[in-house]
């Protein structure tokens, strides 16, 4: 997740002043267009109250906006440059009846796993494309170009139907076949707010959408050529029955009517939501386009869920020590008589914000140790939330949880992290359904193989966190 080398070099302009510049031999380092992102990006940090010097985060600015850059350079790009070249002969039935396979039969390309930015929120949803055409003209075209040109699309800010909708049309333009087929199965992670999550601490999964395109012969979208592509997707285990959630409650921050958000903006620091209006200028696209008018604002009040000082650690005055067969909760003294055992508690969930890309990761927590009681749940929870709710890396998350429950239980503490990050499907390397597991022992643990091993063999075969996945 780390930025690239910071060189420099200095150029000598032409009356014989030297400046210095940061080297760029290639990429978009330097480019108008990543340095206003990086400069809305401090100004975004700022408001969080944080340290734009602080190790780790100062190379932020420069990330998310070479994230964001590679996340939507399909405004840069062209259907025609993709398709042309690749179209090929190939002799078949065209305009009779039957099929032929190949020109004059359906050719299906299937799971094609995509990624976008959403436009209301600014946050990457992942997708399955699905394209089907029926070629024409006696000639078909090369079928890598299929996927290319849905991620032209789809490397811009998106909504699921109108990406269904220019991929459709884009495809018919320059291939010209008899028709074209476009299903899109879209999900978008349902990130809470922080007081919702504190309502709800189970409250977690997708907003999932399908949708579908067609022009020429799939217009009709019950003829029998649509039957027909479908039963392709489906002869594979592909559900194309519509039974997700409706396209207009797609996005979490839809639920936002413009009276909330005008009151929301009031709220708001004014010069965060400036910052965000730059960056989608700065992307290529009209921050005055009618979908994109609240976005600003909705990200903003995403993004301050994660203000530095937004949460305050309670730990109600419980003390619970090792070696002692008491537990002592709000003030009032338990006597128990329970040898000391194993305690395990999985799947505490979590929300938390990447530091390195200001883009979500989410999973849950699973905390073992050695004592006489259990420590409430509840407690546990609030201690994943309070270092949850902030900028964060999963590595430096996990010590701490590790830390604050080792005050509590005297020291002997194992924690197992288990996160999906989405800046893995949105910076370019496009990893859909990987996770990424954090490990930290204190005490016995760190001494004991034995102990791990018992503890790492009871965590569930499969986490709850994962489980739309």
């Amino acid at each position: 997740m780390g930025a690239l080398d910071e060189g420099r070099f200095h150029a000598v302009l032409a009356n014989g002043v030297k400046l210095e510049c940061p080297l760029q031999p290639q990429g978009i380092e330097g480019q108008p267009e990543t340095l206003a992102i990086q400069d809305a990006v401090k100004v975004l940090l700022q408001g969080l109250g944080e340290d734009i010097n602080r190790e780790g985060i100062k190379k932020t600015p420069f990330r998310v906006a070479k994230a964001l850059r590679e996340g939507t350079k399909g405004y840069k790009q062209k259907v025609k440059d993709i398709v042309e070249g690749a179209l090929f002969p190939e002799a078949g039935l065209d305009a009779a009846v039957g099929h032929a396979g190949g020109v004059g039969g359906l050719v299906v390309v299937r799971d094609l796993d995509l990624f976008s930015y959403c436009e209301s929120c600014l946050l990457p949803f992942q997708f399955k494309c699905h394209v089907g055409y029926i070629p024409s003209g006696q000639r078909v075209v090369g079928l890598s170009k299929l996927s290319r040109v849905a991620d032209v699309f789809a490397k811009r800010l998106q909504d699921p139907q109108r990406l269904a909708n220019e991929v459709c049309s884009a495809l018919h333009h320059w291939i010209k076949p008899t028709g074209v087929a476009v299903v899109l199965q879209c999900r978008h992670i349902c990130f809470p707010s922080l007081e919702s999550f504190l309502v709800d601490s189970n409250r977690q999964g997708w907003s999932k959408v399908l949708v579908r395109s067609g022009s020429g012969v799939f217009e009709d979208d019950r003829g029998d050529h649509w039957g027909d592509f479908l039963s392709l997707l489906k002869f594979r285990g592909i559900n194309t029955d519509n039974t997700e959630d409706s396209i207009a409650s797609w996005c979490p921050s839809q639920s936002c009517s413009s009276l909330k958000l005008s009151s929301i903006n009031g709220q708001l620091n004014s010069g965060m939501v400036t910052a965000v209006d730059s960056i989608i200028r700065s992307l290529g696209e009209d921050p005055l386009r009618e979908e994109l008018v609240g976005t600003p604002i909705r990200f903003v009040k995403w993004l301050m869920n994660f203000q530095n000082t937004s949460l305050e650690m309670k730990l109600n005055g419980f003390v619970y020590g090792r070696g002692v067969d008491s537990l002592k909760a709000n003030g009032e003294l338990v006597v128990n008589h329970k040898p000391e055992r194993l305690l395990i508690e999985v799947n505490l969930s979590f929300w938390s914000q990447c530091e390195h890309h200001l883009l979500p990761f989410y999973g849950v927590v699973h905390i073992g140790y050695f004592g006489f009681n259990p420590i409430p749940k509840a407690l546990l929870q609030s201690i994943v939330h309070f270092y949850g709710f902030k900028l964060q890396v999963q590595e430096r998350l996990t010590r701490q949880i590790a830390e604050t429950v080792s005050s509590l239980v005297g020291g002997d503490v194992i924690i197992v992290i288990e996160a999906g990050h989405t800046c893995m499907i949105s910076r370019g390397i496009e990893k859909f359904g990987s996770s990424t597991a954090t490990i930290a022992v204190l005490g016995r643990f760190s001494a004991d193989p034995g102990a791990r091993a018992k503890f790492l063999q009871s965590l569930p075969n499969s986490s709850t966190a994962f489980a739309a996945s």
